[in-house]
Order: structure tokens, then C-alpha cells, then sequence
């Protein structure tokens, strides 16, 4: 599979370090299945597919029933990248994700998480 190797990582080897740094943070899972979903458009039932399933991250947002137009309002930095300057779509998307679940495990309010216009 061309490009990063992070791509081709099961997305059900990510989940459980997003689970454990939102939990270690006294946010719920619950939590996270909604910015997840705010993201993707994946609900409970896609994201546990997803889980069991083993498809990479690549397949993960290939198959994503809908990536949320406002994604593109995220902004920040993420291991050291603007994530607005990723110029990969696919790196980009992860990044998001990264970046959301940072923002919910740092305590940030639901509301300004999930962005709107």
C-alpha cells in the first residue's frame, strides 16, 4: 500500500489509546463515539463494524458514510503539524481525528469540539 504506514494501521488498534485517553481524562466513551460521529458520520453501530472488521485507517474513513463539511474548520497543531496545512487528504482526515479526540480529552466543551460555522 503506497504512503504513510500509519494508513494501513487497523483502525481497532487506534480506538482502545483514544478510549484510554479520554477515560484518563474523565470523559466517557460516549463522547468519543460523538465527535467520531461528528466526524465521520460513523454511529454505534458503524464504529463497532469498524472495530471488528480490523479495516485499516485507510478503508476506515475510505468507508466513512459521510466526513462532516465543517472538518475543514479544524485547526491547530497536531505532532507538530498545522493540520490545515496537511497536504495528503488522507493524512489530513487522520489528523482531524487526532485533534478532536486531543480537544476532548483536554476538557474542551462539546461545542466548541464539534465546529460549525
Amino acid at each position: 500500500m503506497p504512503g504513510h504506514r500509519i494508513f494501513g494501521t487497523p483502525f481497532a488498534a487506534i480506538y482502545p489509546h483514544y478510549v484510554t485517553k479520554v477515560e484518563r481524562k474523565g470523559r466517557d466513551v460516549a463522547e468519543l463515539g460523538q465527535v467520531l460521529e461528528w466526524l465521520t458520520g460513523y454511529d454505534e453501530a458503524g464504529l463497532a463494524e469498524a472495530l471488528a472488521d480490523e479495516r485499516t485507517l485507510a478503508e476506515f474513513f475510505e468507508r466513512a458514510p459521510g466526513m462532516n463539511p465543517d472538518a475543514t474548520l479544524i485547526r491547530g497543531v497536531i505532532c507538530g503539524v498545522r493540520v490545515e496545512e496537511i497536504e495528503d487528504p488522507l493524512m489530513q482526515q487522520i489528523r482531524w481525528m487526532d485533534k478532536l479526540v486531543d480537544e476532548l480529552a483536554s476538557g474542551k466543551r462539546m461545542q466548541s469540539i464539534l465546529r460549525t460555522p
